[in-house]
């Protein structure tokens, strides 16, 4: 086996803070979205769900999403490539927690009114001021108010008999050029983002459990001891 160095853990982390750009705070930078693979797979000649439908379709699959944990493998092409893996939990409102587990460390908490970026090989944890527009926010799709995402995205669902939903935001300054979401079963299994510098990066879900009971302590956290702690 090959251990890692500290310095090509320090690049690791420093691209996969870059990868996690459109999750999170310091992701708030990088993430937009192109159409996943499912899309590839169904008719050209399927028709399109009407603009309205389509929104009203959306609320509803993520109005019914109050919780849910899951596993995710995360897949960036572009400038800073690499695949990280981890586990996730979001909760409504505006409480999200996403913990990449390989190749390196790092941890993302929002609670709606903050969000953390802590980064235990670089040792440090950044805190940000989060919007809890969904707008601002892509990665909080899940634990935003789905009333409101029709205010900053133009929703569509390119085909009527399928449950996958391409979002384009609304503001002339988005980070993002669109995000894509694929369902089953009425659970998210995969979203899929393209930047503005032309990266996409595709998140799929696994082991996902629906509105599970999950302790307020895991949108919670404290920087440890010794870690530089740097406030945006």
């Amino acid at each position: 086996m090959t251990l890692l160095t500290k310095q090509s853990k320090k690049q690791i982390s420093l691209k996969q803070k870059v990868a996690n750009g459109a999750l999170a705070g310091i992701l708030l930078t990088s993430l937009g979205v192109a159409a996943p693979m499912i899309a590839m797979t169904q008719s050209a000649t399927a028709a399109p769900a009407d603009n309205l439908i389509a929104a009203k379709r959306l609320n509803t699959l993520l109005t019914n999403t109050k919780s849910m944990t899951a596993n995710f493998t995360q897949t960036t092409k572009g400038a800073n490539s690499g695949t990280f893996s981890g586990s996730m939990s979001v909760q409504r409102p505006n409480s999200f927690r996403w913990e990449t587990k390989s190749p390196s460390e790092q941890l993302i908490i929002a609670n709606g009114s903050s969000m953390w970026v802590y980064d235990k090989d670089l040792e440090q944890a950044t805190k940000q001021n989060v919007d809890s527009q969904v707008g601002n926010t892509p990665a909080l799709l899940l634990s935003g108010d789905p009333s409101k995402i029709d205010q900053s995205f133009k929703i569509t669902q390119p085909y009527d008999n399928k449950n996958y939903y391409v979002l384009y935001p609304k503001s002339d300054n988005a980070s993002f050029k669109s995000l894509s979401m694929s369902f089953s079963g009425g659970k998210p299994v995969m979203m899929v983002l393209n930047d503005t510098l032309g990266q996409t990066t595709s998140i799929k879900f696994s082991s996902i459990k629906m509105n599970p009971s999950i302790s307020s302590s895991q949108f919670k956290f404290t920087p440890p001891k010794g870690v530089d702690v740097i406030n945006q």
